[in-house]
């Protein structure tokens, strides 16, 4: 499998985490920081639901964001049918 002309290997799955750091991270950041009032204030009078709700959705930014980040890209590097050993010269047109 090749991506970009190059072989996905160890090489890859690392240049293509570093990729999407930056944004993953400041997505993830931003709206951290626009909950976290939120979470704050949690058990203050007429914040009852708005406190536990940002809560759950801070812990699915921290989740996903390891997900996308940690796991899938070894996910991908152990199940992935990945050439190994070949140079990445595809044909022109050629998936």
């Amino acid at each position: 499998m090749y991506v970009d002309r190059l072989a996905s290997n160890m090489d890859t799955a690392v240049r293509g985490a570093s990729e999407r750091l930056v944004p993953i991270l400041m997505t993830a950041l931003v709206t951290a920081l626009a909950l976290l009032p939120l979470a704050a204030t949690i058990g203050s009078p007429g914040n009852e639901i708005e406190g536990p709700s940002a809560i759950v959705i801070l812990g699915g930014l921290i989740t996903t964001t390891a997900l996308n980040l940690i796991v899938l890209p070894t996910l991908a590097l152990r199940y992935g049918r990945f050439a190994r050993g070949e140079l990445a010269e595809a044909e022109p047109g050629t998936p």
